[in-house]
């Protein structure tokens, strides 16, 4: 069957229906996704999705597009109200979604999830939506979900300052100064800061205090070439943001921050990569250094028990 998953957010929000899209794909269903603009690129290059659409602004826009794909049924991770009736006046024979906001009402394959009450990650409450849809979907994780044929790895750490639209905790940028400095002095591995299109101010911040070796990347690569360059990484280390999530597709080992409030937490918001490289952590805004310790303890130790 033809089915189009939509999730039109954000980058780490899009890596969470990953599972789904590559149980679809393995129970022989075509696969189309429709997604935001910041995902376009990136999803064309996905090797469990065949075709891409882009959200537009207008919800007639989207419903002709739509419309004209003659899908079978679509099955939406995220909904607002525009994309509720972009679908229903595209005239997809049953559409999926969860059964929340007022926007339910034009889907008429609703699915009572809950995800307030945070009983499962994100990515598992795809996949619940997808097995709505096919009961015979396979729920086993397969990582990475991304593979690249030059896997040799670096002898680095990235970290990521930039803050998430669904994390209330992370470091302060001081504090990612002195955990890199501490990674560096007692690891020896190279240490990188990476920033987004958004996180000129906390790079300037940065570059004006940095008083050892370490390298500022900025946001030219594309989010596949990223991809790659996190695959090759030994321990990526940021907040709950798209780059962690991104780092979780690649199953690069992350050290990952989390807000202390149950939706921000690691059970709602974690990775879809091994649990055994997921190194989590809550952070309160107010966090102690004996917090702190912990984390860079942590770091540290995982550095130099893992081999190159």
């Amino acid at each position: 069957m033809h089915i189009l998953v939509t999730r039109h957010d954000k980058i780490g929000d899009f890596v969470t229906t990953f599972p789904m899209l590559q149980a679809l794909k393995k129970r022989g269903h075509r696969v189309t996704v429709l997604v935001s603009k910041v995902n376009l690129p990136f999803a064309r290059e996905l090797p469990f999705v065949d075709d891409v659409l882009l959200y537009e602004k207008s919800w007639i826009a989207n419903a002709e597009k739509i419309r004209a794909k003659r899908f079978d049924a679509s099955i939406s991770a995220f909904i607002d109200t525009k994309l509720a009736v972009s679908l229903f006046f595209a005239r997809i024979p049953r559409r999926y979604a969860p059964a929340t906001k007022i926007a339910q009402i034009f889907f008429n394959k609703r699915v009572v999830q809950r995800r307030s009450k945070v009983e499962k990650t994100e990515w598992a409450y795809n996949l619940d939506l997808a097995a709505a849809f096919d009961s015979e979907i396979s729920r086993r994780l397969h990582f990475p979900y991304l593979r690249f044929d030059d896997t040799d790895l670096h002898d680095r750490v990235v970290l990521h300052p930039g803050f998430g639209g669904s994390s209330d905790g992370n470091l302060s940028l001081d504090d990612y100064l002195l955990l890199a400095q501490k990674i560096k002095k007692r690891t020896g591995s190279a240490v990188v800061f990476t920033f987004g299109p958004d996180d000129g101010e906390s790079r300037e911040y940065l570059r004006t205090r940095l008083d050892f070796d370490a390298q500022l990347l900025d946001s030219t690569m594309s989010l596949m070439e990223f991809c790659r360059y996190l695959a090759q990484s030994r321990l990526f280390i940021s907040t709950s943001t798209g780059p962690m999530h991104l780092a979780g597709a690649v199953n690069t080992p992350t050290l990952s921050f989390f807000g202390d409030s149950p939706f921000a937490s690691p059970k709602r918001w974690a990775t879809i990569s091994d649990p055994a490289k997921q190194h989590n952590f809550t952070l309160a805004a107010n966090y102690d250094r004996k917090r702190f310790q912990t984390i860079a303890d942590t770091a540290v130790r995982f550095l130099n028990d893992e081999q190159l």
